[in-house]
């Protein structure tokens, strides 16, 4: 039957989703070392990050295009995908002579990711029809874990050289994608679609329910990846303000990773007051963060993690929850390409939002007072998710 699947799916999806986003932010947790070793700039930073995310939406163009994880099986999709990933995350210690080849790889880990993270989501999906919401809580749960983890193998008591972290990084992405292949087959609720229909995705966004399930979505990562990415930032300013010397990788992690939290408590949440909701409080509460942010940095040692620890969990929360928005507001036969073209707009817009903040940053001569910039996003999300009141009467996932 339909509703019959084996009890360690969802667990094996967690981890494999959790090892190949692993790569993600692999650049960022070693930048310290790649600007001592190639003598690379202050903009670094946004540079690495922004050839991850470019990567990232060229995959996803193409993955929509050619309606990859439709046509094809999703676990062979992800299988094939975490090996290049891990492959282009590895090269880095053989051939990073320069920012060029350096930028290039990344741009080559994020084009692969897109066949991990959004086809992590449709293997979810083709499983779960009811209780999505829940099952993409786990699943972008472990997205964040993986954002973190770089974080954990540069700080604490690891300290590992930058070349061990993207070793271990790449194997652990490349036994996510094994594990998938080995034991998750095609999903009883997959439908295979034939192919990219431009006109099907115009038709799509004729839904007022889809459109502001995306819109959201959009506002969301306006601010998500901007915080994930200026954390250490922010952490470091912190640090300057007061005399510290807080670990700024281990502090990452520990905040970054909490959002894991939040996203397993949203999709429970999801269960009882619908996905709609949960979002909206999500992007509410992240906005709220966005506009404290302008006192923060002045403030008491536990006030200020306190503060860093709310806009984290609040940050990410929603995530799963727009997923679950679009993926049930989509036809059927296009849910995987719906998935993987909103999250491709959805990254292309963290490259407008890292630049504007990149830019303000530098502008400002590095002041805190720059982080309120992303309260921009929450808001358009908020405006979005009220334009469509019937979200908020259905879709309990």
């Amino acid at each position: 039957m339909k509703n019959q699947r084996p009890s360690f799916l969802l667990p094996l999806i967690i981890v494999s989703q959790f090892a190949g986003t692993s790569l993600w932010f692999a650049g960022n947790a070693i930048l310290p070392d790649l600007q001592r070793y190639l003598q690379l700039d202050t903009h670094a930073i946004s540079y690495i990050t922004t050839a991850v995310q470019l990567g990232f939406i060229t995959g996803t163009l193409f993955f929509a295009v050619w309606s990859i994880a439709d046509r094809f099986s999703p676990s062979n999709v992800f299988f094939a995908s975490t090996c290049m990933a891990a492959l282009a995350n590895i090269m880095l210690v053989w051939f990073a002579d320069g920012i060029p080849a350096v930028l290039l790889l990344r741009f080559a880990t994020g084009f692969f990711l897109a066949g991990i993270y959004p086809v992590g989501m449709k293997i979810a999906a083709d499983w779960y029809e009811k209780g999505l919401g829940k099952a993409l809580g786990y699943l972008v749960g472990a997205l964040v874990l993986g954002t973190a983890f770089p974080h954990l193998l540069k700080g604490g008591q690891l300290q590992l050289p930058w070349e061990k972290v993207l070793l271990y990084t790449s194997l652990f992405a490349f036994a996510g994608g094994l594990l998938v292949k080995l034991f998750i087959p095609d999903g009883p609720y997959r439908k295979p679609g034939s192919g990219f229909h431009p006109r099907a995705l115009i038709h799509i966004f004729h839904s007022k329910e889809f459109r502001a399930a995306a819109f959201g979505y959009f506002g969301h990562m306006w601010e998500l990846y901007t915080f994930w990415a200026f954390l250490p930032v922010l952490l470091q300013l912190y640090n300057e303000a007061h005399g510290l010397s807080l670990g700024v990788s281990m502090m990452a992690f520990i905040i970054i990773a909490l959002g894991a939290v939040s996203c397993v408590m949203g999709g429970y949440w999801s269960q009882r007051i619908g996905s709609a909701r949960v979002a909206w409080w999500a992007l509410f509460c992240s906005g709220i963060c966005c506009v404290l942010s302008l006192f923060m940095v002045q403030s008491p040692l536990f006030v200020f993690m306190t503060f860093v620890m709310i806009w984290s969990l609040s940050v990410i929360a929603d995530s799963p929850q727009f997923s679950a928005l679009v993926a049930q507001t989509a036809p059927p036969h296009h849910k995987g390409t719906a998935l993987t073209f909103i999250t491709c707009i959805g990254f292309s817009i963290t490259i407008v939002s890292m630049f504007t903040f990149d830019y303000l940053l530098h502008l400002t001569g590095f002041s805190d007072k720059t982080f309120v910039m992303m309260v921009i996003g929450p808001l358009f999300g908020l405006i979005a998710l009220r334009a469509a009141n019937s979200l908020f009467k259905t879709h309990r996932s």
